[in-house]
């Protein structure tokens, strides 16, 4: 089942039951341009495949030709429409993240188709019968399901698309809440960062001011031991003065006192 019909399986049970009643899902852009482009990709194929029979046959076809490539550029622009929207829907926050990837992958399936549907209508690759094949081989090798059959999540299962929205806008307020905790006690640090760093440069100012200090007192503490080494070499002297005074005084009593 190619994805068009993948598609409209899923848009034919787009009535779901909510919590309230019955809930109708609004109809998506994005989708119905997808579904276009999945009709002029196939349209393309049919039409390269035709195109081969006929030369095959010797048969000129400048109409086919000329009709091919008009589609191909439709397609081009079709796709690039896709990224648009789909880029504007996820910026905007009007879809889940898990529903951009899906889209994501949709998209890419549909580039991929693209080249090999160019490279086919220039003649370099294979038949667009064998590139639906090849693709769906790829498919099926790789084990990668199609994102569309992925089991719904229990949170969101039986929801709207408006429950969607309003579930999707809490989720964006909750994580606006958190960035603005985040934000509160990151100011908070940095504020704390702003006075540790006024505190160190004040007692680097109080450990400059005692480095004078000491730097100070230790002059003063040379200056004072000089003047005692001066006043102890003074001191000194005097006390040999004094002695040998003393001794003479002693000779001069011993030499005058036997004449009495």
């Amino acid at each position: 089942m190619n994805h068009t019909g993948r598609r409209s399986q899923l848009l034919g049970a787009g009535s779901v039951r909510a919590a309230g009643g019955d809930c109708t899902m609004a109809p998506d852009p994005w989708f119905s341009t997808y579904d276009s482009t999945c009709q002029i990709a196939q349209e393309i194929a049919e039409k390269i495949q035709q195109r081969n029979q006929y030369e095959r046959r010797g048969e000129k076809t400048p109409k086919l030709t000329v009709a091919i490539r008009a589609l191909l550029h439709n397609l081009k622009e079709k796709i690039a429409l896709l990224k648009d929207l789909l880029l504007r829907a996820v910026s905007t926050h009007q879809i889940t993240q898990l529903e951009g990837d899906r889209r994501q992958n949709l998209l890419d399936d549909l580039v991929t188709r693209e080249r090999l549907l160019l490279a086919s209508f220039k003649n370099e690759g294979a038949e667009p019968d064998l590139i639906r094949s090849s693709l769906m081989k790829e498919e099926a090798t790789r084990g990668a399901p199609n994102p569309w059959l992925f089991e719904e999540a229990e949170e969101t299962r039986g929801l709207g698309f408006d429950e969607l929205r309003q579930q999707q806008q809490k989720i964006i307020q909750e994580q606006d809440a958190g960035l603005d905790a985040l934000s509160s006690i990151i100011s908070r640090q940095k504020q704390m960062g702003q006075e540790i760093g006024n505190e160190l440069d004040e007692q680097n100012e109080i450990i400059d001011d005692l480095a004078n200090l000491v730097e100070n007192t230790d002059e003063k503490l040379r200056t004072e031991t000089r003047r005692v080494n001066l006043v102890d070499r003074k001191s000194t002297s005097c006390g040999m003065i004094m002695v040998i005074l003393l001794l003479l005084v002693a000779i001069v009593v011993v030499a005058v006192w036997p004449t009495k």
